[in-house]
């Protein structure tokens, strides 16, 4: 069974915390103008063997000359692959997000029976003769498997029988490569990986205050192993990258088959603060969790792709999946559940590509309450999947209580003349990646303890208990927040062809 690079040049732009991400690639244009990618998001779509892979890439800079080059585990024909809208892709990254709730408790003396676990509710650029082999006498090893255009991109699915000589081919092609990419080659030239070279026709680029907005792309392939490798991405990576991954199956959650596993902490309630810095809370949550668990890939969300509750976005449907792949893996476009995996991995001890298993369904993160009124807990397993990450902001009763036998705790919407500022269907953190870190401390945002990774409310964490080093993300720039750029992928290249030396700005 051959191992593959799934690859995907692909970072996560997270919008406040939604998928922040720098395209961890190299960037190099013919004018000499900074590049950089600000929004990658992927999704992946697994049924048996047949793996769909969906991207969307969005850039600052010029477009032109550049190209992406992907591992793929076999000849992609122009029938795999194609282009989407982008719509999709932010309604995937919302239902999937960490959500923040309002609450407001009931009258206690209220004699109605109301109590309600609120809010359950249910012209192409052509391939020119230069492009071929710059000395034909040169023997590269190196083979055009397919060449066709889909959308603004021109496509080469190139094979190679050595590292050495894709390495050399790419380099008299005038791609610069970073240094010691050959070696970060060879594992895949070894498999048997084929080299997805996808270059863009500048002519047929959308553009959206200055900013190119290449259309997202998808493939499909089949093979017997459901894997993302990471490796190449670790290239020009001189700090902590972070990958979230997306992966919509029929009926089927899934983890990681060699790496640990753990929850996000959920059903967790927190200061009113909070409101104003779920980016921050969160960061400094996910930053405790790795760092209570060294290592480990965390679930942040495993839930039916078709419901949600609360819904802080529209649900996918039909017409979604259709778009993700559910027209190539067969059966009906519905009963897919959406998992939400999230890793962080640095250069030190290059890391081993992401191997995907099925995992048995999990429950955790819903306004539900035992027999005893307490509040679910972390996950669980259940015969469905229910698993969010939910964040609860409550405020108590602060009216009279007058009667006999007053019952607390039932939670609903705003009294009335009280305005609520996060909306029924809660708030995602969509773009948690630019949040600062390393300014807040977990304790002080929390109103209970957490104890599976060590923290009580009010006492302060050694060293600040949050990411305090410069943020980083695949080489690429970070945004002056100071975030941390979240990475989708760091899975594949994105190189920009030299000018010739006639033709270059002096």
């Amino acid at each position: 069974m051959k191992r593959y690079v799934l690859a995907a040049a692909m970072a996560a732009l997270l919008a406040a915390p939604s998928a922040a991400h720098a395209f961890c690639g190299f960037y190099i244009n013919g004018a000499g103008g900074e590049m950089f990618n600000n929004a990658t998001q992927v999704v992946l779509m697994r049924s048996g063997t047949r793996t769909v892979l969906s991207m969307q890439n969005n850039y600052q800079g010029p477009p032109a000359d550049f190209a992406m080059v992907i591992p793929v585990p076999v000849v992609l024909k122009e029938a795999d692959v194609k282009t989407l809208p982008k719509d999709v892709f932010a309604k995937v990254d919302t239902m999937g997000a960490p959500r923040l709730v309002e609450y407001w408790e009931e009258d206690p003396c209220h004699v109605e029976d109301r109590y309600r676990a609120y809010p359950m509710s249910a012209p192409a650029m052509e391939m020119k003769a230069d492009e071929g082999p710059a000395d034909p006498q040169k023997d590269y090893g190196v083979k055009i498997e397919a060449k066709f255009t889909v959308g603004e991109y021109n496509i080469v699915i190139l094979s190679a029988k050595e590292s050495t000589g894709l390495d050399r081919y790419l380099r008299d092609q005038s791609y610069k490569i970073p240094p010691g990419a050959e070696a970060l080659l060879r594992p895949y030239v070894a498999a048997g990986s084929k080299f997805f070279v996808a270059k863009v026709d500048p002519k047929k680029v959308r553009f959206e205050n200055g900013q190119a907005m290449l259309s997202p792309l998808r493939f499909h392939y089949d093979s017997d192993e459901f894997a993302l490798p990471i490796r190449l991405g670790l290239a020009n990576s001189s700090g902590k990258q972070d990958l979230i991954v997306s992966i919509l199956s029929p009926n089927q959650r899934y983890e990681l088959a060699n790496y640990k596993n753990v929850t996000i902490p959920t059903n967790l309630d927190v200061k009113d603060e909070v409101r104003t810095r779920f980016g921050e809370f969160y960061a400094a949550l996910f930053d405790r969790t790795v760092e209570q668990n060294p290592g480990a890939v965390v679930t942040e969300y495993a839930w039916d792709a078709s419901t949600c509750d609360p819904c802080p976005g529209p649900q996918l449907d039909g017409a979604d999946f259709l778009t993700l792949g559910s027209d190539v893996i067969g059966g009906e476009p519905y009963g897919f559940v959406l998992t939400r995996l999230h890793a962080r991995y640095g250069k030190d001890g290059a890391p081993n590509d992401l191997v995907f298993r099925q995992a048995p369904p999990i429950v955790g993160g819903r306004e539900q309450r035992d027999a005893g009124g307490h509040l679910e807990e972390r996950a669980r397993p259940d015969d469905t999947n229910n698993f969010q990450g939910r964040y609860a902001i409550r405020h108590a009763w602060t009216g009279t209580i007058a009667c006999a036998n007053p019952v607390r705790g039932r939670w609903g919407g705003p009294p009335e003349g009280i305005q609520q500022q996060v909306a029924d269907g809660g708030m995602a953190a969509t773009n948690s990646a630019f949040a600062p870190r390393g300014k807040v401390q977990l304790p002080n945002l929390v109103a209970q303890d957490i104890p599976e990774i060590g923290v009580k409310q009010g006492v302060p964490l050694p060293g600040g208990g949050g990411f305090t080093g410069k943020p980083q993300g695949c080489g690429c720039q970070a945004s002056d927040s100071g975030g941390l750029l979240m990475t989708i992928g760091g899975l594949a290249w994105l190189v920009r062809r030299r000018r010739p030396r006639s033709l270059r700005a002096r």
